[in-house]
């Protein structure tokens, strides 16, 4: 019998009583955790001792998976994206951030599972955006309303790379537009959908917003930022400690994360299966 416990009063919940692997090959078992996961954002599993295959199957069960242009896949699972940290602090996941911001069509979503991490140190956070746009300001939500913001990866995954990788990259996947309130395709709801992905905004210069280049600039900036802040605040977040054999599912749309980055040297490895997502409105 599948028990559900909250995690916060805002986001999350661990999930008990149910093996994944079973999951991928029953549809009714499937469908009753997909509900709890458009309820609770983000799901914990622990002690799910599954195979790559059952990995990857389960997480088709959401829809096509996506590889990562810099990331490596498993060669055996492809989709299966190896996120090994032992050799060196890797800067790339302890920002917040919805996976794939920089693609037209962004994640749907991902099933994360933990191989090997340190005894103490390695945990992620995850945001509910929706209450993040809910606890908006008035005035805030007027001012970005019908904004749209560009998002890429050269600035973030590129930024290491030498200048002939970076551009290659950046030719290979270039900067996406993408609404700064969008819309859940399942539910509904308003999502506020800027990340550390997001450069700046394409449609802020107009005359409702600027009178001087104070306005246009800074002033632009200043905006983003703020509203790229929200998700650091702590009633909008639930914070999880991994164990070998953990699973996170998560819906990428109303969420953000950040895996804190506090283990190195102590090794840390984790297999995500990432979910092909529809284009943001």
């Amino acid at each position: 019998m599948i028990k559900v416990e909250r995690l916060t009063a805002c986001i999350g919940a661990e999930v008990s009583g149910v093996s994944l692997g079973e999951a991928s090959r029953d549809a009714s078992l499937f469908a009753e955790i997909k509900a709890l996961l458009l309820k609770h954002r983000v799901l914990f599993f622990r002690d799910q001792d599954i195979s790559r295959e059952e990995h990857v199957t389960f997480a088709r069960r959401f829809g096509k998976l996506e590889d990562h242009p810099v990331a490596g896949s498993d060669p055996e699972h492809p989709g299966l994206v190896q996120i090994y940290r032992s050799e060196a602090k890797n800067p790339y996941e302890n920002n917040y951030h919805s996976d794939g911001l920089w693609r037209s069509n962004p994640s749907m979503g991902a099933v994360l599972r933990c191989v090997e991490c340190p005894e103490v140190g390695g945990d992620t956070i995850w945001v509910n955006m929706v209450e993040a746009y809910k606890q908006l300001p008035e005035d805030i939500k007027k001012r970005i309303e019908g904004l749209r913001a560009k998002s890429s990866i050269e600035h973030s995954f590129g930024a290491a790379m030498d200048p002939e990788e970076r551009r290659k990259l950046a030719a290979q996947n270039p900067e996406v537009e993408h609404p700064v309130v969008r819309t859940h395709p399942e539910t509904g709801e308003k999502i506020l959908y800027v990340s550390s992905f997001t450069t700046h905004f394409a449609n802020y210069h107009t005359v409702e917003n600027v009178r001087h280049g104070l306005d246009k600039t800074p002033g632009a900036s200043l905006l983003l930022n703020y509203l790229q802040s929200q998700a650091s605040i702590p009633e909008y977040q639930v914070r999880f400690r991994w164990k070998p054999n953990s699973i996170a599912v998560w819906d990428n749309r109303p969420t953000q994360h950040y895996a804190v980055m506090d283990y190195w040297p102590a090794p840390r490895k984790m297999e995500r299966a990432g979910i092909e997502g529809d284009k943001p409105y």
